[in-house]
């Protein structure tokens, strides 16, 4: 499901007050990165990730294997920042970055 502009403009003002939950390396994408994306994204469904990768094409890449492998969507990247979204299908309130930040 691709988003429209306006649900990315919506998800970039809340997800601009994100502090970043995981922290990618050069090495990748191991099986405790891919294990704490996944838990981060099933308990908060919008996340800001730190990638610490220098090369531009290195990181695209790097985005590209994430979203594919936990079923994720981009919504933005900023520098070495990126916005991750996946929505879940009993979203927990205290936790949902999406619910909290809704009426704010």
């Amino acid at each position: 499901m691709a988003l429209s502009s306006a649900q990315k403009k919506d998800l970039k003002k809340i997800g601009h007050h994100l502090k970043p939950v995981v922290i990618v390396s050069e090495q990748g994408v191991s099986a405790g990165v891919l294990a704490e994306l996944e838990r981060a994204l099933n308990d908060h469904e919008l996340i800001k990730i730190r990638l610490s990768v220098a090369d531009r094409e290195a990181k695209q890449a790097l985005i590209s294997e994430i979203c594919q492998q936990t079923g994720a969507e981009l919504v933005q990247v900023i520098g070495k920042m990126a916005i991750l979204l996946r929505r879940s299908k009993q979203p927990n309130a205290n936790l949902s970055n999406l619910l909290r930040f809704k009426n704010a």
